[in-house]
């Protein structure tokens, strides 16, 4: 009997190893997995393995209005802040300065901006199309000193007007985050940090950074672009601060336009969001907390729960982000992001028409030829550290928000310098006899309708944009 019932027991295993065998082998033939290229760029392709994502990420390319009092709807972003035009006369910027349609429209608005935006050459595509780093890999050189079209047409036909996509940010076989910007892994190497032992949470603030920060195109002495570095060496990781980036571009003489109004050469600050937000006083920096908790937020998708892959603030989202950490009602905790934005503007205005007095005292105290020349090269050196203080500011697409107490730091600076620089302009007319210019916030406005109002209702100053740079004393 116990024979019998071994035997029965042995049929019974073997006959279960066979049917598993047998649903093992049939699972094999039915479930294909679809694989993701290295070196795909079409988000498409990404999107048959992920489609909730991908369904995310096509939401990109709809703008959103009226969300925030510092974004504008109209487009322009200089006429707000008049004073920017002053600052910006000679520079790409003062000529056309629009707000974006999103990541993945990104090469899209480039191709749409006045020629005189994309003189540097194919470098400006560094950011704005996920084919720069072959065709950096690919030109050498000539990637960088090329005319932009030129290396524009070497990105395949389908693909040019592809922004932001997938490969920027992930690798494709096991969808870790990662860095493919040759310029970010060279600063992080100037600062110490190891680009090959980034935690994920640190990638999640870093894949950001690729672009989310200030640049500097290298020249030669023929002013032909040779390279992209993002000024750092002179900071540290959690202090990349606007005194580090002005001592590297002194240092190595990273100026790349002349000033109309002061003529003097002059370097630029772009879009340091990332530098501002890891800097000390950052509340949330210090917090942990990464650029994608913020603007990338947890979100259904139908039944399952995805990371947001529409980059947006949290503004737009009823402050759905903020909430996962504060418990406070969406309706408090903007009223406090639009309180920390209007004590920020209120600096910004005030500073930014500090320099631009000094620029144009610095301008008419140049006219004079018996100006002590002396004082009129102490006011300019002034008034470029002021300029890339404000526009370090100005720059930052966050109106202060991401650091506040280094915002206004860095603004009361500005406004110091500013008028530094515009007391040393009139003294220096003052001893040769002249009579300064009065220099007051409606002159100055007066003096941007004047030289920059736009004739063709696209480039320059557009006197029908509502003003942003009302101080919180008037009206």
């Amino acid at each position: 009997m116990q024979k019998k019932n071994y035997l029965m027991t042995v049929f019974c295993l073997l006959l279960l190893s066979i049917l598993a065998l047998g649903c093992e082998q049939k699972a094999k033939t039915v479930a294909i997995p679809i694989t993701i290229p290295e070196g795909e760029k079409d988000p498409a392709v990404w999107g048959r393995v992920y489609p909730l994502h991908y369904d995310s990420y096509l939401k990109n390319s709809e703008r959103t209005k009226g969300y925030s009092k510092y974004r504008n709807d109209e487009e322009c972003r200089l006429s707000p802040w008049p004073f920017q035009l002053v600052l910006s006369d000679g520079w790409g910027m003062g000529i056309e300065y629009n707000e974006p349609n999103g990541h993945t429209d990104m090469l899209k608005d480039q191709l749409k901006i006045d020629a005189s935006r994309r003189k540097a050459g194919g470098v400006c595509l560094s950011c704005k199309s996920p084919y720069a780093p072959e065709l950096k890999e690919r030109l050498k050189v000539n990637y960088f000193s090329k005319p932009y079209d030129e290396v524009w047409k070497e990105i395949p036909e389908k693909h040019r007007e592809m922004g932001l996509v997938c490969a920027d940010c992930h690798d494709p076989k096991t969808m870790d985050l990662r860095i493919n910007r040759w310029a970010l892994i060279e600063a992080l190497k100037a600062i110490g940090k190891d680009p090959d032992k980034l935690t994920r949470q640190e990638l999640r603030s870093l894949v950001c950074a690729q672009c989310h920060v200030d640049y500097k195109i290298t020249k030669d002495k023929d002013n032909k672009s040779v390279g992209l570095l993002f000024p750092w060496k002179n900071g540290k990781w959690g202090n990349i601060t606007i005194e580090a980036v002005i001592k590297q571009i002194k240092e190595e003489n990273l100026r790349e336009w002349k000033h109309k109004v002061t003529d003097q050469k002059m370097g630029h600050i772009r879009h340091p969001e990332f530098e501002l937000f890891s800097s000390p006083g950052s509340v949330h920096w210090a917090a942990g907390v990464a650029c994608a908790d913020c603007h990338m937020p947890y979100e259904r998708a139908g039944k399952e729960k995805i990371s947001s892959h529409r980059w947006e603030s949290p503004l737009k989202k009823n402050m759905k982000a903020c909430m996962q950490c504060h418990n406070q009602s969406p309706e408090w905790l903007k009223e406090q992001v639009l309180n920390i934005q209007d004590r920020v503007n209120h600096m910004f205005t005030k500073a930014g028409y500090s320099v631009a007095r000094a620029a144009l005292m610095i301008e008419a105290a140049e006219k004079n030829p018996r100006s002590d020349k002396a004082l009129i090269k102490r006011a300019k050196e002034i008034y470029e550290e002021a300029y890339y203080r404000n526009t370090w500011i100005g720059a930052e697409n966050s109106m202060g928000f991401h650091n506040p107490p280094e915002a206004l730091r860095v603004l009361g600076d500005a406004l110091d310098q500013g008028r530094q620089a515009e007391m040393l302009a009139r003294e220096a007319i003052l001893k040769a006899g002249g009579t300064p210019p009065e220099l007051d916030m409606t002159k100055i406005n007066q003096i941007v309708a004047e030289r920059y109002t736009s004739r063709d209702g696209k480039i320059g100053f557009k006197p029908k944009v509502q003003r942003k740079a009302a101080l919180l004393t008037q009206k």
